[in-house]
């Protein structure tokens, strides 16, 4: 394990001169807000590396430099977690990326694939799941918990290697580009406590209820994000609903929820919490979200809802893409009710392979049939009915 400045100094200046790296980390985040960083895993073409940010005075500067060295390919399987670590404690996202669950869904290999998985069919090992439930933070790690650890980046280069090789092949590396700009994009990672509100689950009676849950929980997300506790710690969703819905208006009644925590009203939190309600009763109309019911769909569109399934399940089988990737239900029904909806299938890579057709097969340019067991589809007369 490195362990000192000048030792991940020396590593980073080596894997600077790499064309790619594969990038792991490890976490906790049982007991806390922000996630621990307890382990770094790196590996070039001749290397694998081990960093403990945990370890007394290391700088991590050189790492997050080599992170933003464009020279460098980082390569990660499902990245959003770690990147989300390294914005929240140095602002930095790896550029060029690389995320090969993302790569093997555009690849065909099935909806968010697992790491187990593409090591098995792309690089012919196998992981051990012995220590996959570690506590990362403690010290010191036994040898068999350390090669668990920098397996996870050993077999992503042969991973990285195939699946880039493919994506050149079929002329797909830009649709996984797209993709790596919304993982790339620093709101992406950005907590807005005045959003908070929208994580639960509840109903509302009027809109004062509204202006009050989004008061108290985003009083509750700033209280989590400074003391570094997890939400729950501070206060349960279903206390923050109950609040939302009976609006108590002293310690007392407050005292008296269900759902609040006894001894609530004499916590250095109690003030707080009755000064978020009263500046939600204060909300002017005009500030009050409008959440509107789901709207509902157009009468009779159910069966083309159901040609829009067999039109992408087709396209996704010819191109070897994973469905999910491109469109969900929901997306499909807002396709089938709108001229032009809102949805990622009707853009960029997902509209040449799925999205085009999809309007086409609505406004009767095409039609599906079937020979034999084969499922096609049919040109007909623009606008035909």
């Amino acid at each position: 394990m490195v362990t000192t400045t000048a030792e991940l100094e020396t590593v980073c200046a080596r894997l600077s001169g790499a064309g790619f790296i594969t990038v792991d980390t490890e976490f906790m985040r049982d007991s806390t807000f922000w996630s621990k960083l307890c382990l770094i895993q790196l590996a070039g073409p001749n290397d694998e590396v081990i960093i403990d940010p945990l370890a007394p005075d290391i700088d991590l500067s050189a790492f997050y430099a080599l992170m933003r060295n464009k020279k460098v390919v980082k390569v990660f399987h499902a990245a959003r977690q770690d990147i989300e670590i390294f914005w929240h404690d140095a602002e930095t996202i790896p550029d060029p990326l690389f995320d090969t669950q993302v790569a093997a869904m555009v690849c065909g290999f099935g909806d968010s694939v697992g790491y187990e998985t593409l090591v098995k069919r792309l690089a012919g090992g196998s992981v051990d799941k012995s220590s996959r439930f570690t506590d990362w933070s403690r010290r010191p790690l036994s040898d068999k918990q350390l090669q668990y650890a920098c397996g996870d980046v050993t077999h992503l280069r042969k991973i990285y290697e195939v699946l880039a090789r493919r994506l050149t092949q079929t002329g797909r590396a830009r649709w996984v580009a797209e993709e790596m700009a919304i993982l790339q994009n620093p709101e992406t990672y950005i907590v807005q406590p005045e959003d908070a509100w929208k994580r639960i689950k509840t109903r509302f009676k009027g809109q004062k209820g509204l202006a009050v849950l989004v008061e108290v929980a985003a009083w509750r997300e700033r209280q989590a994000q400074e003391r570094d506790l997890p939400r729950s710690r501070i206060l349960k969703d279903d206390a923050l609903a109950e609040i939302a819905t009976q609006i108590p208006r002293s310690i007392e009644e407050l005292d008296r929820l269900r759902a609040v925590p006894k001894g609530m009203s004499n916590s250095r939190s109690a003030a707080g919490l009755m000064e978020a309600i009263e500046r939600g009763l204060a909300m002017p109309e005009d500030k009050i979200p409008v959440v509107k019911d789901a709207e509902p769909l157009p009468s009779g569109i159910g069966p083309l809802v159901e040609l829009l399934k067999v039109l992408l399940a087709m396209r996704c089988e010819q191109h070897e893409v994973a469905q999910k990737l491109i469109a969900k239900i929901a997306d499909l029904e807002l396709i089938a009710a709108h001229e032009e909806a809102d949805v990622p299938a009707l853009s960029g890579w997902r509209r040449e392979v799925f999205g085009a057709d999809a309007l086409r097969l609505k406004r009767g340019e095409l039609a599906i049939g079937a020979k034999g067991k084969k499922v096609m589809l049919i040109e007909t007369t623009k606008g035909g009915a």
